[in-house]
This record gives structure tokens, C-alpha cells and sequence, in this order.
């Protein structure tokens, strides 16, 4: 039986007022691409970020439309095989004319993942799946100082001992006040605190600013200065903190340009999302060639709901994992989907006794 695709639109609201470094966010919208065969469905969840994926222009959703449409009329057969090698030479020869951008190309991916091993959302079958969780970084919110204080005492009680925090959108001296809250509170307790700029600093203060949030041993920095800039090679050799790239990823999707641009910066790690990486293949290729040099890495989810989240985690677990991951959104939704991802102590389980919800 040929694949029968069909697209479900759904806007997820957020349970607190969600602030980002783009801006204030009510809702976030995300596309369902589901793929049926005679036997089952898979579900693929396409969510482009507004200011961040390119893709994402006032007909995006008409060009999702037509690669639905596509699909259909093309009455294509399911992949060979049922793993990310076999799906992705199946896009491959199916849309070679046609590129695919990145959260795009992670929702059929997804789906077809999902298709070919049941339909049960089993999109990977490790550890993960079978009970061992992934330790996960606590995602501080930015807000107030009083909000962002009241989450952090939050994550620590329940267990995280990796937070991450946002910089460069409040009074800078209110923001190391608020690190060395941290120190001094927890000091018993042995809290990594990852920090992410956005791109915020100024090249001509990042410096000096790093040097000053080093005091409080910062395990990393995400994006110090906007993504593009000629001192960022610089600025990674003299960092006293460790500087990790995630919007200077997007867009670079060979792997002779993925090489290129880790060998001319030489971060100390990258953050990886497959929604703005190039998918889940896309993301595997940065891997390889982040190991292949050295270079450290996690994963993180990109304000997916559980349907997204769940495939990401599951994949994340085909690596080993010695450090925490970023995968700490499951729970941003007051109507995200119902599922079997439970964050608990810090880490995100897959909770096999629990059954995943249908959404219309």
C-alpha cells in the first residue's frame, strides 16, 4: 500500500508568561506531518522558531501543504529498512529536486521513524526507551530577577544540578548578583551552571564581561557574540569560559562546511537541535565531525511538544552521554500532548506504563 500523508496544525500555549531573547511568547505553533500505511501511523512534528529558522516566512505552511500533497501523489512505498540511515536515503531519492529545510526534514524523518518501527512512537529503540534516563539541564526562564531566583530554588529542590540561565537582557551587575546567589546559597551542593548569551555581548566588552562571569565557574556559554562575527575564532582562544556555538550552526549543512567551520573557530563544544540543524541525519554529521576534532557537544529540544521531544531524547540516547542534555521543555505546555516523558530528580524518563494521548 502506498504511504497516505495528511498535515494537523496545532498551537500549543505556553503555562507561564514565556519570555525569550526574541521576545515575549504566548503560543508556539507546530505542524504534525502524519504518514499511514496499511498497518500504521507515524507522526512527524514540524516547529520552525520565529527569528531563528529561515524557513519559517507567511507561506511556509502552503509549501508543507504541497510536499504533503506530493507525497500522495507520488504513492511512495516505506523505506527499506528502519533505521536514520535507511530514511534518509529514501528523502533522499524521493526529494533530491526538492530540498528540505531543517524542521522540515526532521518531521518526516520522524514520522517515517515512527512509521517503520510500528507507530508506536518507538523511534529509537535503546536505553532510553527501556528505562535509563538522560540526566537534563533545568532551563531558568528569563523574567524578573525575583521570577528567575524563585525557579532556580525550584530546580534545585527537585533535583536538577545543571541549570542553564540566559544573559545579556537584564542589568549586567544584576545578573553576576544573581550567580553569586548561586555560589554562596549551594555551595554544598555541587550546581554546574551552563550560560546562554544569545548573542548579546558586544565584541568589544565579551572579555571583559567573561572574565568577570568566570569568577562564579561557569561551564560554558552559549553564542557570547551574535553568529557570523570574524572574532568569534578569537574570542574562543581567549575565553576563560568554555564557549559553546548554536546559532552559528545554522545554515551550514555539508559536511566540508561543518568541518570548515569547526576547524576555523575551534569552539570548545556546539548545541545541537534538530529542528535547526538539519534534522536528525543533519545532527548525526555534526557529531561525527564535532568527535573527529575534539570538539564537545549536547543536544537540546527546541520548544517542541512531547511528540518532538520524544524523538529527539530517543535519538540523543544512541550516543553515550556523560554530560546533562537540554532536553528540559516537556513541560512549557498547559495543552501539550499527553505522553510518556516524565522529568523526575533531574532527568527525563520514558515511562513505559504510561500511553501516549491522541490529539485531534
Amino acid at each position: 500500500m502506498a504511504l497516505l500523508a495528511e498535515l494537523h496544525k496545532q498551537v500549543f500555549e505556553f503555562s507561564f508568561n514565556a519570555r525569550t531573547s526574541r521576545g515575549a511568547m504566548k503560543d508556539k505553533t507546530s505542524w504534525f506531518i502524519r504518514l499511514t500505511d496499511s498497518a500504521a501511523t507515524g507522526t512527524g512534528e514540524c516547529g520552525p522558531l520565529p527569528g531563528l529558522s529561515p524557513e519559517l516566512t507567511p507561506d511556509f505552511e502552503t509549501g508543507l501543504q504541497q510536499l504533503v500533497d506530493t507525497i500522495n501523489q507520488k504513492q511512495l512505498a516505506l523505506p527499506e529498512g528502519n533505521d536514520l540511515k535507511s530514511v534518509s536515503e529514501w528523502i533522499g531519492n524521493h526529494f533530491r529536486d526538492q530540498p528540505l529545510s531543517s524542521s522540515v526534514l526532521f518531521a518526516l524523518e520522524m514520522a517515517l521513524l515512527d512509521l517503520v518501527n510500528g507507530g508506536q512512537k518507538l523511534i529509537f529503540k535503546n536505553s532510553f526507551t527501556e528505562g535509563v534516563p538522560i540526566p537534563i539541564n533545568g532551563l531558568i526562564w528569563m523574567g524578573g530577577l525575583d521570577f528567575m531566583l524563585q525557579q532556580i530554588e525550584i530546580k534545585i529542590r527537585d533535583g536538577f544540578t545543571c541549570i542553564k540561565l540566559k544573559v545579556g537582557s537584564h542589568d549586567f551587575e544584576k545578573e553576576c548578583d544573581v550567580l553569586q546567589y548561586i555560589r554562596r546559597k549551594y555551595f554544598r551542593e555541587s550546581i554546574t551552571i551552563r550560560l546562554d548569551a544569545n548573542g548579546a555581548f558586544k565584541p568589544e566588552e565579551v572579555l571583559d564581561k567573561l572574565n568577570r562571569l568566570a569568577r562564579y565557574d561557569i561551564h560554558s556559554i552559549e553564542q557570547p557574540i551574535k553568529a557570523g562575527h570574524a572574532f568569534m575564532p578569537e574570542l574562543c582562544r581567549q575565553s576563560p569560559i568554555p564557549v559553546a556555538l548554536d546559532e552559528e550552526l545554522i545554515g551550514v549543512n555539508t559536511k566540508q562546511a561543518k568541518t570548515e567551520l569547526l576547524e576555523r573557530i575551534k569552539p570548545q563544544y556546539i548545541i545541537l537541535k534538530p529542528t535547526l540543524h538539519g534534522g536528525l541525519a543533519g545532527c548525526a554529521e555534526w557529531i561525527e565531525v564535532a568527535e573527529g576534532i575534539g570538539c564537545g557537544w549536547w543536544i537540546t529540544s527546541s520548544l517542541e511538544s512531547n511528540i518532538g521531544l520524544n524523538a529527539i531524547a530517543q535519538f540523543t540516547a544512541n550516543y553515550p552521554i556523560t554530560i546533562p542534555q537540554g532536553l528540559g521543555t516537556g513541560m512549557i505546555y498547559s495543552n501539550n500532548v499527553e505522553g510518556r516523558l516524565v522529568v523526575s530528580k533531574g532527568r527525563l524518563v520514558f515511562d513505559k506504563g504510561l500511553n501516549w494521548a491522541d490529539f485531534q
